[in-house]
């Protein structure tokens, strides 16, 4: 047994007193962006292998608790020529050797660690210890020092990453003495430049956005001229971009004496409408002595086979050109009901489990892809609130938000308490996976596609979780989304045992959570931007996915009796004009004051107005659903609906 102890003992000691590994440069803040962050390791020896070692990350703020939030095996990599192995952002160059999501590195109060061990060792929360430890740093950005975090870590100071007051990225940078100073930074080579100098090779395009049918000139340049051929291949092709998309060599030589040389390659101008792609430059195998300064350079390629669709956008909204997909005994069980048991029929339609789906928080992407899809290009999704068109592709990352869309919860996911299930939210596994569901399953609220709509991500966080009313969108904002939302609002009370609406904006207390407000306010936003084609094409895909409806989508009066002026009063979907035609007409709020909502099924035709006198006082068309303007004094009035040679009648009442 003593035998077998000397033994590990020796191989310890020969792999860490003669190949020992520090933290050789931290670039924790990059002024503007976090692409650009990085940890640089350093080896004693050469191409050492980091096999045993794990790299920690440690949060010295209040609510961190001196704890671990990052930790990254390093099993299987290898140090370089200079002991050199860097860790860093997708921005950083050259190349890292292992590629880190931007902003991983938080800038302090904070320490970087190596250990013996693994990341399993360190879950998130782990506090920090100098068990197992074999170097640390910690850091700041005019910070004050955590000595709680040196003590655990034994160490005696705390590098300040600012302390030039350079308005430029520095570093903080080992010297042979064990010191630290803060300069430019230095990623990727030796601090005090000596060591193996590489040649770096960078990709360059003129653009980074391009057409089909575009030619576009890739070039390839050395910091210095290469000595011999330098030869080395790429890839561009990157998921649904393949190799029918382009022509042109992908083979790249830079001739001896020369730093520089371009490969066109000629994008296929197809007639497929398969939206827009990404072509990914990508460096192959390199030879000994190069270094990459970039790679996966991505493109754009701008598909111009995109379709309009035969309706508006919420800012030019057409009615009556899509049709409801509900079956046509969708409602059949509300005929007749009201007040509350009005809305729980409606709940045991939209929320009945036996047919019901719930599908993950990933899924949503492709769902907003679909059900948000702007109908002016297909390659693009129409944004709530900003009242705008994105391209699909440009989805938020981790923590990019300029210039991105992401997945807005209408009804804030902390009012409503909605939570993930990461086993399940996490993947997107498409239409045909799912899970059922049930009146109080708060989390599956949480990826329901009714209460979800793609919105601009920066917008997306200036409303927080602020209540309607409170929040009035985006200045200059039209408002072309306020009824979208109030419907989206109301389908989710009614859906979900736990939520409410109610007037007024609650504070943000224990008793008021699951509440939004203000109801009175979303009522008028629903009377005064009633659904268009474009929410009732949004209706029928969600439904495809779902297998349930947004009830104020399809019968928008439904709101009235629910919430409204028809509080109290049974409600109908059936009008009988004739055993052989059947048309339905809606008028809605009725009473009324200073307008009506007209629905019609799916029909054109005029409306007239008539006060008790059998004069004429409104005269108009309608198509599908129209807005009446009522300048009219209080009484009773009747309304005749003519479509083709049918006409019917409906009482009014202006209050």
């Amino acid at each position: 047994m003593k035998n077998i102890y000397l033994l590990v003992f020796t191989i310890l000691f020969s792999h860490f007193s003669f190949g020992q590994v520090v933290i050789n440069e931290l670039d924790s803040d990059t002024p503007s962006t976090d692409t650009q962050e990085f940890i640089e390791l350093k080896s004693d020896i050469p191409n050492f292998l980091l096999d045993g070692l794990v790299l920690v990350l440690f949060n010295g703020s209040d609510s961190g608790g001196d704890s671990s939030y990052f930790a990254l095996d390093l099993d299987g990599y290898t140090t370089d020529t200079n002991g050199i192995f860097l860790i860093g952002g997708p921005e950083v160059s050259p190349v890292p050797d292992l590629l880190l999501f931007e902003n991983t590195i938080q800038n302090g109060a904070d320490a970087v660690a190596i250990y013996l061990g693994n990341d399993f060792d360190f879950p998130e929360g782990t506090i920090a210890t100098t068990t197992n430890l074999l170097d640390a740093l910690m850091h700041d950005t005019d910070d004050a020092d955590d000595t709680g975090l040196m003590s655990l870590l034994g160490l005696m100071e705390q590098i300040n990453e600012d302390e030039n007051n350079n308005k430029t990225t520095e570093s903080i940078q080992r010297k042979e003495d064990r010191t630290y100073e803060v300069k430019t930074p230095t990623p990727g080579a030796l601090n005090d430049g000596s060591g193996v100098q590489f040649n770096g090779i960078l990709i360059t395009t003129t653009l980074d956005e391009y057409n089909e049918g575009d030619s576009i000139d890739i070039v390839f340049t050395t910091d210095v001229n290469v000595t011999s051929d330098l030869t080395f291949d790429v890839t561009i092709t990157n998921e649904s971009f393949v190799t029918s998309d382009y022509s042109g060599s992908t083979s790249v030589t830079i001739p001896t004496g020369m730093n520089t040389v371009t490969n066109t390659i000629q994008v296929v101008d197809d007639s497929d409408d398969e939206g827009d792609e990404v072509m990914k430059i990508t460096f192959g195998s390199i030879p000994s002595g190069f270094i990459r300064l970039n790679d996966n350079k991505e493109l754009r390629i701008v598909d111009n086979d995109f379709t309009v669709a035969s309706w508006g956008t919420p800012l030019k909204p057409t009615f009556g050109n899509v049709l409801s997909t509900a079956p046509v005994d969708y409602y059949i069980p509300l005929e007749g009901l009201a007040d509350a048991t009005l809305a729980k029929a409606i709940q045991d339609i939209v929320a009945d489990p036996a047919k019901v789906r719930t599908h993950s928080y990933a899924d949503i992407v492709e769902i907003l892809s679909r059900a948000d899809q702007s109908p002016e290009n297909s390659n693009q999704v129409w944004l709530l609130y900003t009242e705008q068109q994105r391209p699909k592709l440009d989805f938020a990352g981790f923590t990019d938000i300029n210039e991105t869309w992401n997945r807005e919860h209408t009804y804030p996911r902390s009012r409503g308490e909605f939570g993930d299930f990461r086993e399940f939210d996490d993947i997107a596994d498409g239409i045909s996976g799912f899970i059922t569901t049930n009146v109080d399953s708060l989390r599956h609220a949480n990826s329901d596609a009714h209460g979800l709509r793609a919105s601009d991500s920066n917008e997306n966080s200036s409303r927080g979780n602020q209540h309607y009313g409170e929040y009035n969108g985006p200045s200059g904002s039209q408002g072309s989304w306020k009824g979208d939302v109030a419907r989206g609002v109301f389908f989710l009370v009614t859906r979900y045992q736990a939520l409410q609406v109610v007037n007024g904006f609650p504070e943000d207390t224990d008793s008021a959570i699951s509440e939004l407000g203000d109801l009175a306010t979303l009522l008028d936003w629903h009377r005064n931007d009633p659904p268009d084609d474009f929410e009732m094409n949004r209706n029928n895909i969600i439904y495809n996915w779902q297998f349930n409806r947004n009830p104020f989508i399809d019968q928008p009066d439904l709101v009235e009796y629910i919430w409204g002026n028809n509080v109290g009063q049974p409600w109908s979907n059936t009008l009988s004009v004739d055993d052989n035609e059947r048309l339905e007409f809606s008028v809605y709020p009725n009473p009324a004051s200073d307008y009506i909502t007209l629905l019609a099924k799916g029909k054109r035709g005029d409306v007239e107005v008539f006060d008790a006198l059998g004069n004429g006082v409104i005269t108009q068309s309608f198509n599908e659903i129209t807005r009446i303007s009522l300048n009219l004094s209080a009484g009773l009035y009747l309304m005749r609906i003519s479509h083709d040679d049918t006409s019917v009648m409906k009482r009014i009442i202006i209050k």
